[in-house]
C-alpha cells in the first residue's frame, strides 16, 4: 500500500522503515533535509515539500502526520487540507489532544477528506518491537488502512493469550484497536500516558526508598546497602511488578547505578495534564496520576534521585532528553 509519512523524527523515520520492510511504498517528507537524505540513502522515496509528496501518491491517498502536537500538527494538517482531494485520508499519529482530533475531523469532512487519529506507543524501539496503536476514525477509512496498522503493530509475538480468548487472534491481540470515531484514539492514548506517569513514579519512588536504606539517619542495625541494579534485575524475572519500564530501569541502573548522567529535571507532555483535566470533567478521582504529574513539576525546582530515574526511563523508551 502507498502512504506518505510527514515528519521523519525518532518515530516517523522508524515507522517509514518498518512499513518499507513490510513491502509498503512510503514517500517521506520532513522540513529538515538531513532526515530526508538519511531515508533516501536507504532507498526510501522522499519529497522536497508537501505538495510534491501529495503529487507522488496515487489517489485516494493516505498521509500519516508524525510531527509534534500543537502548532506544528495544526499547520501541517491545514496545509494538507488545501492539497488533498475527496476520499483522501489524513492520519495524525502524534500525541494530539483528542478534542483537536474531533475538531479536525469535522473540518476535513467538509472537504470530503477522512481524518484518523492514532495514539501510537512504542518509542524509539518500535521499528523492531512494533507499535501499539489506538485508533479513532470513520469505519471505512480505518478499514482501508488496516494493512498499514497490521504492519506497524507488534503482532501476537510470544505473549500468552488471555484466558478465554480463542480462535484467530483479533486486532487487539496483534497490537492495535479501532477505539471509536475520530478523537477516540487520542483519548485512549491520553489515558495510557497518564497511567505511564503513575507507573514510572511508583518505580522511581520505590528505588529511591531502597537507595535511602543506607542513610546515616537510620539506626545502624536497620541500615542496608542494596544493589539497586540487582534488585531491578531480579524483579524482571517472575515478579508481579515486571514490565518494559522495569526493563529500562534495570538497564539504566546497570550502566550508571548513581544515575550521574541525569539531572533529574523531568518534562511533562500534554497528555498527563489532559488526563487530569478529563478526570476533573468526569468527576473521576485520579489521585495517583495527579500526584505523578505534580512530582514532575516539583522536579524542576528540587531534583531527586527518583527524578533522575524518571529521566532515565524517558530516555530509554522515547529517547527524550532532559530540558535545558
Amino acid at each position: 500500500m502507498q502512504i506518505g509519512m510527514v515528519g521523519l523524527g525518532r518515530m516517523g523515520a522508524n515507522m517509514a522503515r518498518r512499513l518499507t520492510q513490510s513491502g509498503h511504498a512510503v514517500v517521506g517528507w520532513d522540513r529538515a533535509p538531513e532526515p530526508r537524505a538519511a531515508l533516501a540513502r536507504e532507498g526510501i522515496a522522499t519529497a522536497e515539500d508537501l505538495a510534491a509528496l501529495v503529487a507522488a501518491l496515487d489517489a485516494p491517498r493516505a498521509i500519516w502526520v508524525m510531527v509534534p502536537a500543537g502548532d506544528a500538527t495544526e499547520a501541517t494538517i491545514e496545509t494538507l487540507a488545501g492539497l488533498l482531494e475527496p476520499d483522501d485520508i489524513v492520519i495524525d499519529g502524534g500525541n494530539s489532544f483528542f478534542k483537536d482530533g474531533v475538531r479536525r475531523a469535522a473540518t476535513l469532512k467538509e472537504r470530503g477528506i477522512a481524518f484518523v487519529d492514532v495514539g501510537t506507543s512504542g518509542g524509539v524501539w518500535g521499528v523492531e518491537r512494533g507499535y501499539c496503536m489506538m485508533i479513532g476514525g470513520p469505519d471505512a477509512a480505518v478499514a482501508r488502512l488496516d494493512p498499514i496498522f497490521a504492519s506497524l503493530a507488534p503482532g501476537v509475538g510470544d505473549i500468552a493469550r488471555t484466558p478465554g480468548r480463542e480462535g484467530e487472534p483479533d486486532a487487539a491481540e496483534r497490537g492495535y484497536i479501532h477505539a471509536g470515531p475520530s478523537g477516540a484514539g487520542h483519548f485512549v492514548k491520553m489515558v495510557h500516558n497518564g497511567i505511564e506517569y503513575g507507573l514510572m513514579q511508583a518505580y522511581a519512588e520505590g528505588f529511591d526508598i531502597l537507595r535511602g536504606a543506607s542513610s546515616a539517619q537510620l539506626p545502624a542495625e536497620q541500615r542496608f546497602d542494596f544493589d539497586l541494579a540487582a534488585i531491578a534485575e531480579v524483579w524482571r524475572r517472575g515478579s508481579v511488578v515486571s514490565s518494559w519500564l522495569l526493563d529500562l530501569t534495570a538497564a539504566a541502573l546497570f550502566g550508571d547505578p548513581a544515575l550521574e548522567g541525569f539531572q533529574g529535571v523531568v518534562a511533562d507532555s500534554g497528555e498527563g495534564r489532559w488526563t487530569i483535566d478529563t478526570a476533573l470533567a468526569e468527576a473521576v478521582p485520579a489521585n495517583v496520576l495527579s500526584a505523578a504529574l505534580y512530582a514532575r513539576f516539583r522536579s524542576r525546582q528540587d531534583p531527586s534521585y527518583a527524578d533522575k530515574m524518571l529521566s532515565a526511563m524517558r530516555k530509554g523508551f522515547g529517547g527524550h532528553q532532559e530540558p535545558k
